[in-house]
């Protein structure tokens, strides 16, 4: 029997009372991924104007935001279903725990979607409403659908979804889309391999009870730490295209944060050369600390308005 067909044989037990409706859905939002999303688009605003934004309009950004990413998490979680009921880190989501029914999640995703549209439309600008629609859809048709369950570079690809916030957070501020938010834009696609890939070797064995080929599946050991090497160097460099932008706070917190980043990759790298016990997990923890690091330097860099540092040959 295969894992749809298990799907359909269960027995519904749909949440009825109110508390555990409104937990089910909540949990087809994907809180955690949302909160790392939001995290990224609050400096990006600051940046846009190089001060402090009108509360209203970041609050507004942040809600349009927040309806774009659950809307994009929630059809993710109806288009994977399959593959969450037999990944053990996945076993606890409403769908596979039929708290909520798969044609109740897409009508939820798809109402979500439309409503972050409109509502970014009528607070921010039609640019931010249709950068964050082009999102969900990348995310869901590109990534979800196409990219995940047949490369090993899916991650790599696919995470262009979650950079986009904080293009939408400069597109609210300015109505446009400026190099400084590309900048950003590469930092997050950049940052999005390490980060994932170091949770991929943690659950190797899962993904490849799924069939999802995520690079610890189909790769050496020694191949994927090198790859994380790689990616946090163009990381790391990526993060000093932004200087010229910003004033020495961000600079120095984003040199000293990425040296260290930089360190701890090596050691990953390193130790997996020699055949020794590694802890991915220590990275996947790191790598939301080294970018919430950066986000809050240049956050405070911009919100103080510090002089900045331009081009050296300008």
């Amino acid at each position: 029997m295969t894992t749809a067909e298990t799907a359909t044989t269960e027995p519904t037990r749909y949440a009825k009372r109110p508390g555990e409706l409104l937990k089910a859905y909540l949990g087809l939002l994907k809180p955690r991924v949302i909160e790392l999303l939001l995290v990224t688009t609050i400096p990006a605003m600051l940046l846009a104007e190089r001060g402090i934004p009108s509360p209203w309009l970041v609050l507004s950004t942040l809600i349009g935001g927040t309806m774009a990413a659950g809307s994009a998490n929630a059809l993710n979680c109806v288009a994977d279903a399959d593959i969450d009921q037999v990944m053990q880190r996945t076993r606890a989501r409403p769908l596979v725990r039929h708290s909520v029914s798969n044609r109740h999640a897409l009508i939820f995703g798809i109402a979500l979607g439309l409503g972050s549209f409109g509502f970014l439309w009528a607070t921010t600008n039609l640019l931010a409403a249709v950068l964050a629609v082009a999102t969900i859809l990348f995310y869901v048709l590109i990534y979800t659908l196409v990219l995940k369950r047949r490369t090993a570079q899916n991650i790599v690809w696919g995470g262009a979804a979650g950079c986009m916030p904080v293009v939408i957070g400069w597109a609210g501020v300015t109505g446009r889309v400026d190099w400084p938010a590309l900048v950003m834009f590469g930092i997050i696609f950049f940052w999005t391999p390490p980060h994932t890939w170091a949770l991929a070797v943690k659950y190797k064995a899962d993904y490849e009870r799924a069939g999802v080929p995520m690079l610890p599946v189909v790769a050496e050991p020694s191949y994927v730490s090198r790859q994380i090497v790689a990616y946090s160097w163009l990381m790391v460099l990526w993060t000093l295209l932004l200087a010229p932008a910003t004033g020495w706070l961000y600079t120095v917190f984003a040199v000293a944060s990425g040296a260290w980043f930089l360190w701890l990759a090596h050691r990953l790298h390193s130790a997996t050369k020699r055949g020794e016990p590694t802890k991915p997990m220590r990275l996947f923890h790191m790598s939301n600390t080294y970018l919430m690091i950066v986000c809050v330097a240049l956050a405070v860099d911009s919100a103080l308005g510090l002089p900045i540092l331009g081009w050296p040959w300008m």
